[in-house]
């Protein structure tokens, strides 16, 4: 029975954690699968009940970080290399950034056959400056040659990482989209858009409109609060904002809503008040928001393959995004959704205001989105691709 050793980052909310959460759980039973990682930091939502609801109890490195410490991170690299000796994996699997380096370099040095890992997004723009980010490029090329396999998550982040970042070669990779439980985004929806409805004061005559994700530079919040005063200024409809998540950038963002002065209204000190933006903090019942918002925005300056795009269309919610990264292979512009260059925020304007005022074209949309991404991005096509190239690579 092949042994596979999963080391992920962190384990707080977001799409890496589903992922490996489901390649723990449903790959075949000829597989012994053990996952480890590191625990959420302070300004982050926990992804524990994701594990607890299917059964998984992963170990946890708590000097697994998001920043880099060469004390803290040889730490881990030396909890690792123990759990690999006592473990004896066939393969190890890494997912993101810190444990693609601690990790790899750890199963090359305990000679582990089989080295895969996965880029759920890249830090090559956007993130850091050009000294440092030619430094990780470099880490990154030195990495790719202790890999067996390099899993991208789609077709345009292949691109980027061997063309134009040239990481790799193109043959070192393999195309394996992410893939979520989205079902639950197809049950009991009118329920759940009353409920939310119900909860926020949202009438029924009033178009809301939200963004789902950390609070963090690169997705890029005060775009989406810039597109909210334009709304607020132009638009013949009755608009609520609602931003979903949290993280470092909450009181900036707080901030930045008076200097545009765009009244909010935040939780934990919530109050029943119609104000035009919401703050909702983090919330796990995800199925139920989109159920309840008429259209979903992403204003990212760099994305992997954004799980809340992925969700809201799997909701039959219409999307408006920034066409970055993988955002092109998962939404399809005039179909879906609406797209336009980051740079371009006349467009997304544009984009987002015929949303909110054609009804009709949301409903057009809103159709769209199961048959768009219900099959493509199941779990179980994952499962059934991950397992097909563990084979290949366990049988060359």
């Amino acid at each position: 029975m092949p042994r596979i050793l999963r080391i992920a980052n962190r384990f707080n909310l977001g799409g890496p954690t589903f992922n490996v959460a489901y390649l723990t759980k449903y790959l075949p039973s000829n597989y012994e699968t053990l996952l480890i990682g590191g625990d959420k930091e302070e300004n982050e939502a926990s992804s524990s009940h994701i594990l607890a609801d299917l059964g998984i109890e992963p170990i946890i490195i708590p000097e697994m970080k998001r920043e880099i410490s060469v004390g803290v991170d040889m730490a881990a690299y030396r909890a690792i290399e123990k759990i690999i000796d006592d473990f004896k994996p066939d393969i190890v699997h890494t997912h993101a950034s810190k444990p693609g380096a601690i990790g790899r370099l750890a199963a090359h040095n305990r000679k582990v056959p089989v080295i895969v890992h996965t880029f759920h997004g890249h830090y090559f723009h956007s993130y850091f400056g050009a000294l440092k980010t030619n430094m990780f490029k470099q880490i990154e090329r030195s990495l790719a040659k202790r890999t067996s396999k390099i899993i991208a998550i789609s077709d345009i982040q292949k691109h980027e990482l061997s063309i134009e970042h040239k990481i790799a070669p193109p043959e070192k990779f393999e195309v394996i989209p992410l893939g979520f439980d989205l079902d639950r985004f197809r049950t009991d929806t009118e329920r759940k858009r009353k409920e939310f409805r119900d909860e926020f004061n949202v009438k029924d005559d009033e178009v809301a409109i939200g963004i789902i994700g950390r609070l963090v530079d690169v997705k890029d919040h005060k775009y989406f609060l810039r597109l909210a005063r334009h709304v607020l200024d132009k638009s013949t409809k009755k608009v609520r904002f609602f931003i979903v998540g949290d993280g470092e950038m909450r009181i900036e963002l707080e901030a930045f809503c008076s200097e545009m002065k765009i009244p909010f209204n935040a939780f934990p000190n919530y109050e029943p008040k119609n104000t035009p933006l919401t703050f909702c903090s983090w919330r796990n019942d995800i199925d139920r928001i989109n159920a309840g918002l008429d259209i979903v925005v992403l204003t990212s300056k760099n994305e992997g393959t954004p799980v809340s795009l992925i969700e809201a269309q799997a909701s039959g919610t219409p999307v408006v995004s920034t066409n970055v990264g993988g955002v092109e292979n998962v939404v399809e512009h005039g179909v879906t959704g609406l797209l336009a260059e980051s740079s371009n925020e006349v467009k997304m304007a544009e984009n987002l205001m015929s949303l909110i005022e054609s009804e009709q074209l949301r409903t057009k949309m809103s159709a769209n989105g199961w048959s768009h991404v219900g099959e493509r991005f199941h779990y179980s096509r994952l499962i059934s691709d991950m397992d097909r190239l563990y084979h290949s690579l366990l049988n060359p």
